[in-house]
């Protein structure tokens, strides 16, 4: 561990801060309706990013800056990195669809792409509970105001207002809840509260007061049950370029604000939050998968299931600590992780293909619009149908490994209770499965509504086909990424 070199922490976070501000001022003098230059220096900052980012990361080393308030370790820089190449997929895919619905009049789209990209970076880096709070607040700021872009669109706007509220609260619940936690220990270091906590002498009730109210702030960041209330409304009101950010590389900022506070903070305290994650896990499961059932609109759809995706991510993290034994706390976390990457790895191509479909006039949100569109272009069906199959958890693509990598951390532990819980978790999948396969079924063998056929860009195609031959093989080789997640875990809890 090294706690000196205060500025090598945020070199990466320093040129996308740098970069956004230069293309901001750049973009003043673009007369390009689709912001061709802004578009190409956005991707090629992002790239240079992602490149620091994963040589960081192979570095292998945890580094402490700015009096241990940001760090960087492993887990942090290879979640970075993803969440970078995250957002450059999700620029690629949006771009033609903004530019047709006259959301490229400034280059305010890819400006407030890249802050919302800093406030992940701080979010992972934060090693203190107030960075961590204004890297949180960095990336909801940007959210609302991408939410908000399409200006004079009624159901954008209403997604944004609701999006606003509901996170305020949200940001308010976790606030409270770190104020509580700092109150009692008397600090906002996260390796000097697990010490205090560690000690045993701070009120247990006190602690768990502030517990409640962090758990119900992560829980809303991740899209967990019972705080999952505002996915499916801004899934659905939100332009699908935009739609696409929010489901993708946030998540993976919310992972890492989950292992920094419960796990890098409160492991002492890892009874209690487990059982609240258990209970989260179990609505999230529930809820999300019986509701899509009944959906009609796919981005609806794709809402409801992302909660249940999360069920899976929360069965991760709370399998952990048995009986206060850290020994398969690495085996657990890394699979949340696999779990979290993969999944958004799945939802982009999921969407960039919903971002595809759409032209001027016509947003190809229903379910019913992708009738026939093996038809029309067997090459996006079959891209569509890998994605749905994974996120269904069928063998052999990525979502089914992803899934059984939980599964198997439940089992491990022994306990009568998590065991029962990955049975649940089968149960739900299963019924899960009716919904993912049900568009299948539209795209394959109902007749096309439309004889419109499916262009697009050459940089969407071929991202797009890459992210399609992704989901596939990882699914059949998944050690590598694997190996990855679990080193980066056990470096990053050593220190």
């Amino acid at each position: 561990m090294i706690d000196k070199y205060n500025w090598i922490t945020v070199y990466p976070d320093l040129v996308l801060l740098f970069m956004a501000c230069v293309i901001a001022m750049i973009d003043l003098g673009v007369k390009s309706p689709r912001r061709t230059l802004t578009y190409v220096l956005t991707l090629a900052t992002m790239g240079v990013v992602a490149v620091m980012q994963a040589m960081y990361a192979t570095g292998e080393l945890t580094l402490y800056g700015f009096g241990n308030m940001i760090v960087s370790d492993p887990m942090g820089n290879w979640l970075k990195c993803f969440a970078t190449i995250a957002m450059m997929v999700c620029l690629v895919y949006g771009r033609p669809y903004a530019a047709d619905r006259d959301m490229l009049r400034g280059g305010e789209m890819f400006t407030l792409a890249m802050f919302s990209l800093l406030g992940i970076f701080v979010m992972i880096s934060g090693s203190n509970f107030l960075v961590i709070y204004l890297g949180l607040e960095l990336l909801t700021l940007s959210s609302y105001a991408l939410v908000a872009l399409r200006r004079d669109h009624a159901t954008s706007t209403e997604a944004a207002m609701k999006y606003f509220v509901l996170g305020a609260m949200a940001s308010g619940f976790l606030l409270y809840g770190l104020s509580m936690l700092y109150g009692a220990t008397g600090s906002l270091d996260i390796a000097t509260v697990f010490k205090v906590v560690n000690s045993g002498q701070v009120k247990h009730q006190v602690l768990v007061f502030g517990l409640v109210f962090i758990v119900a702030g992560l829980a809303f960041k991740l899209g967990a049950a019972p705080f999952h209330m505002w996915i499916p409304d801004v899934y659905q009101g939100a332009p699908t370029a935009v739609t696409i950010m929010i489901g993708s590389a946030p998540e993976l900022a919310a992972f890492a604000i989950a292992i920094r506070l419960l796990v890098e903070g409160l492991l002492p305290l890892a009874l209690d939050w487990q059982q609240m994650l258990a209970i989260m896990a179990i609505a999230s499961l529930m809820i999300g998968n019986l509701a899509a059932i009944a959906q009609t609109n796919l981005k609806r759809m794709l809402a409801y299931s992302t909660i249940g995706q999360m069920g899976f991510v929360l069965l991760g993290l709370l399998s952990g600590v048995v009986n206060g034994n850290t020994l398969s706390a690495a085996n657990a976390y890394s699979s949340a992780m696999f779990y979290i990457i993969t999944y958004v790895l799945t939802t982009l191509a999921t969407f960039g293909i919903i971002l595809l479909l759409a032209r001027e006039g016509f947003e190809s949100e229903e379910i019913a619009d992708l009738a026939g569109l093996n038809q029309r272009s067997p090459l996006y069906a079959g891209v569509m149908a890998i994605c749905l199959f994974s996120l269904a958890g069928v063998p052999p693509l990525v979502g089914f490994y992803a899934k059984l990598a939980v599964l198997q951390a439940l089992v491990a532990s022994g306990q009568g209770l998590y065991i029962a819980l990955a049975v649940f978790a089968v149960m739900m999948s299963l019924i899960g499965s009716f919904y993912y396969l049900r568009v299948v079924k539209v795209m394959y063998f109902d007749a096309p509504i439309t004889a419109t056929t499916v262009s697009a860009p050459m940089d969407v195609r071929v991202v797009l086909t890459l992210n399609g031959a992704l989901v596939l093989i990882l699914g059949i080789l998944p050690g590598g990424l694997m190996t990855l997640c679990a080193q980066a875990i056990i470096k990053t809890l050593a220190t």
